[in-house]
Formats: structure tokens, sequence, C-alpha cells
């Protein structure tokens, strides 16, 4: 099957079988290559190409010309059919983008589509400040799945940081866990990953973190201590691992 697929919609939930009744397990974000696997009418399972991850999603809103060169650094940008003329369209922070033309405030990545070039960086921009990713998302509602403006899961909260650097991370917390090498017990530290079974954290100093807790069911900033006796207390659960953030 042809491996250069992009998807063109705004987002699409990934379903772990081909029926919307299915798990959603992950999403895909406009610009996102993959490859496709198999196919019916309905539906095509893909394969992503950032992050190997599998899964289905209905069978449209996909091109094979696309040549990425800009990237959504705004948590959501409005799409407008011309310039000042909005849609109810938004795209999520990281997706990538084929920038046909650009005038003074504007730049067309589709027919009648066109986006705020304040609200774009060009792809190979590099974000080293994780915190000010992070934050972009806080209050977001906690979504299993999730990973754009409208929910966001622990896991994807993490990945999203390394997509829109444009670095290979995986996707879910049991494969993050064991990607990322474990720093020797010490304090706290800005920039420190702490991993328990099926959740991610990251420090934003030496006292707070920041995480998509689902018993909050947001993205939102806790005392680090306090927080890891909550989730021994609430859900049994140690933490297991604590990694360092790589830029």
């Amino acid at each position: 099957m042809q491996n250069k697929f992009y998807f063109t919609g705004s987002f699409s939930n990934i379903y772990k079988k081909s029926s919307k009744f299915s798990e959603v397990t992950s999403q895909i974000l406009y610009g996102e290559k993959f490859k496709i696997l198999s196919k019916t009418k309905n539906w095509i399972k893909i394969k992503s190409s950032f992050d190997n991850y599998t899964g289905y999603i209905q069978n449209k809103n996909y091109s094979k010309e696309f040549k990425a060169n800009y990237k959504v650094s705004s948590l959501k940008a409005n799409i407008y059919k011309k310039p000042n003329i909005k849609t109810n369209i938004f795209l999520s922070f990281g997706s990538k983008l084929s920038v046909k033309e650009t005038n003074k405030n504007f730049a067309r990545i589709d027919k009648n589509k066109w986006i705020k070039k304040k609200d774009i960086k060009k792809i190979n921009y590099k974000e080293n400040n994780f915190i000010k990713i992070f934050k972009k998302f806080l209050n977001i509602k906690y979504i299993w799945g999730g990973k754009n403006y409208r929910g966001i899961d622990c896991s994807a909260l993490l990945q999203i940081f390394y997509y829109y650097n444009n670095k290979f991370f995986p996707r879910d917390t049991k494969d993050q866990i064991k990607y990322l090498k474990a720093n020797i017990k010490r304090n706290y530290q800005k920039g420190d990953i702490i991993f328990w079974k099926g959740h991610v954290a990251m420090c934003l100093n030496s006292k707070q973190l920041i995480h998509a807790y689902g018993p909050e069911k947001k993205v939102l900033i806790m005392p680090i201590i306090k927080t890891i006796r909550r989730i021994e207390n609430t859900a049994k659960l140690k933490v297991k691992k604590i990694a360092k953030i790589k830029i």
C-alpha cells in the first residue's frame, strides 16, 4: 500500500477497531503523515509515520500531495475562508501545514483555507521551552486518547512536545517509560518526568508538576509530593520511574 498520505481534516479519532463504538486510542492531526495498511469503503487502517502507532480512521480527509513547511504554534488556530472571513474550523497545536502563499497577516494552506501568520512557525522551528508548551494546555479537558485543544490525555501532553519539535517519542505511557533512561534518585527538578503504571506527569520546578489528570478531568498544576501521595492512596500506585525531558 502507498505509504505517503497526509491527514487533511481538522483532527480525527484513531479507533482500536473499524467502528465508532470502538475504543479511541489516539488522534491524528492535520498534516500528519501515515501509511495505509488496509482499506474498506468506510475505514482505513493506518500506521503513523511519526510514532508507528496503528489504528483505524474513517476513509476520508487525506491527500498524497502535501509538503509540510509550517506548523501551528498556538493552542488552536482559526481557519479563514478568505483573509478576515472566519470559518468554524480550528487546527490544533502541532498540526503540520503546507503553506502555498502568504500576505502581510495570513498564509494560505489550501483552496479557501487561510490561517493567521501569528499562529504558525516554520516547520524546523524548535521550541526548547517545554513548560511553555505544557502550559498551553492548562485547563484543557482530560480525554482518553485525546491530543488536541478539545481534550488530551497524560501521555499525549508529553508526546506533543516532541511531535512539535519533529522528534520521535512513543504515544503510550507503557512505551514512554521504556524509552527514557531513569535518573539517579534525587530531589525533583524542573524537567523531571514522573511515571506511574498508566500515568505520567512533568515537573515544572522542584515543587510543582503538570499533568492531564483523569480524576480532576483536566490538565492542571499540582504539588509534586501531594500528587504522589494522592495517587498512591487512591489508585494504589507507586512511582515506577523518574526520567528527564530531552530537549
